[in-house]
């Protein structure tokens, strides 16, 4: 990587805002800047982006266009693609001589959406013919959510991730009270961080007691606040040139401006949260740690600097179970997606342009980059330097190893009886809120039940309900046993 670059703007009036395709444009020219020689613009021969929020068929085609690199084919990942493939693709097709200049971008411009929502303004974007394809489009195998989840009321990423987040405190043995400090302490520790980077969208200091709810912050989803959640309404954009070292030479960029992808290593495992018989686990990043470990010798838990996706505090915490990550660091170079701005389908470009700045001024030391896609359903780990790697670098996928260390359950619909909550959570459309369950049969079969009892809803908000026994007599109604 020879140019790195990441750009926001927050601008309040929405006809002046810049549309997604204009902030991918100017971050680039920004990374050939930060690279010292434009020309790696018109060398490209790959321009690449993660899908966002914009409708535009090909962008990476109208920004070839613009920078005078017509000719590049052009690559689009859908969301549902870890944002390190994308990134383990490129370095690859540099590495076996596939490609000899990668530019890859992503922008988001929800501020501006909100704004122009606000003020009554209509939203303009550049126009293109529909019928215009990207030239390699990345797909995901199959649907992050089951049909029952989405009908049963967990769609929506705080929902999922809350019911994961609960299951956590069940298997650590802790009580409701002790969780919800420690996952606020977290968060406070994030903050902080996002407080010190310039970058960040969110600088303001916000205390423990806040993240928690005592102060009257909005409750999404038990335990959740808004203050946990990732915060997609930015206006952000991110951008990287990738080369060979040939080129660089060639092109006369200086060495320290070079940073090196060491690993990628993902697992595309699709198994939906339900049907997950260990809820509170991730396998997927504790086999690709293990990967990276073996074939570089580089411990993630060791590295000198962390980012791990950090879309919600069940996220990081399992990660860093799973990868040996110890509890005191605080694993964010950003601040994370509830400060630093989470866009949809970017964050990780965003992250990886804060981590090459950081390894340029640290030749020496190692930076982790992680990526989610779905409620943890598939894990992507990075490792880069700024010294060359000792072993040419590979780009790997350790899914079926994760399929065999991840036991499945089968979820039914209207199965009714006496059963054992797995996981719950309390959603807050209203201020009573609403209880969710997934509960499991004496059979093994698993269920998503609810329930709109104000008595059990207040209940499950102080006293643990993992573990404990209810009926059901159909899915919208469950009673303690």
């Amino acid at each position: 990587m020879v140019g790195a670059a990441a750009l926001q703007q927050r601008e309040e009036d929405p006809l002046l805002a810049k549309e997604p395709l204009d902030l991918m444009l100017d971050v680039l020219e920004r990374a050939a800047t930060d690279a010292g020689n434009r020309e790696l613009l018109r060398r490209a021969t790959s321009i690449r982006a993660p899908r966002g929020f914009w409708s535009y068929p090909d962008p990476c085609r109208l920004i070839g266009e613009r920078i005078g690199a017509a000719t590049a084919s052009t690559e689009i990942a859908e969301i549902g693609v870890l944002q390190t493939t994308i990134l383990g693709r490129a370095a690859r097709d540099i590495a076996t001589g596939r490609e000899q200049v990668v530019l890859i971008t992503g922008a988001e411009a929800r501020y501006r959406t909100r704004r122009c929502n606000k003020l009554g303004v209509e939203e303009s974007f550049a126009t293109q013919d529909e019928s215009i394809e990207p030239d390699h489009v990345l797909r995901p195998a199959q649907d992050v959510l089951s049909n029952l989840e989405i009908e049963r009321g967990l769609a929506w990423p705080v929902n999922q991730y809350s019911m994961i987040e609960n299951a956590l405190r069940f298997a650590d043995g802790i009580s409701i009270a002790e969780h919800r400090t420690q996952i606020a302490e977290l968060w406070a520790r994030f903050n902080a961080v996002a407080a010190d980077n310039p970058d960040a969208w969110k600088r303001e200091p916000v205390s423990v007691e806040a993240i928690r709810g005592d102060t009257g912050t909005k409750m999404l989803a038990f335990p959740y606040t808004v203050l946990h959640t990732s915060d997609w309404n930015v206006d952000q954009a991110a951008a990287f040139i990738l080369t060979s070292t040939e080129i660089a030479r060639e092109l006369s960029i200086p060495e320290d401006r070079w940073v090196f992808p060491h690993a990628v290593v993902d697992s595309n495992l699709m198994l939906p949260l339900s049907e997950r018989r260990e809820i509170h686990r991730c396998t997927g990043f504790a086999n690709a740690a293990r990967r990276i470990e073996e074939k570089t010798g580089v411990a993630v838990s060791g590295a000198s600097h962390l980012e791990l996706y950090s879309c919600f505090p069940a996220a990081v915490r399992l990660q860093m179970r799973e990868m040996g990550v110890p509890a005191d660091r605080t694993p964010t170079v950003t601040g994370g997606m509830a400060y630093a701005g989470g866009p949809l389908n970017n964050f990780v470009l965003q992250a990886l342009a804060k981590m090459a700045g950081i390894l340029r001024k640290d030749p020496g030391g190692t930076g982790v980059v992680t990526a989610v896609s779905g409620m943890l359903t598939k894990q992507g780990v990075s490792l880069w330097s700024g010294r060359a790697p000792e072993v040419p670098f590979f780009f790997d996928d350790v899914s079926e190893q994760t399929a065999a260390d991840s036991a499945s359950v089968e979820v039914v619909g209207n199965a009714t009886g006496e059963a054992e909550i797995v996981t719950y959570t309390i959603l807050y459309p209203s201020p009573a809120g609403h209880l969710v369950a997934l509960v499991q049969f004496d059979d093994g079969r698993r269920s998503i039940v609810s329930s709109n009892d104000p008595a059990l809803t207040e209940l499950a908000s102080k006293e643990e309900l993992c573990g404990r026994r209810t009926r059901v007599d159909r899915p919208d109604s469950m009673q303690l046993i």
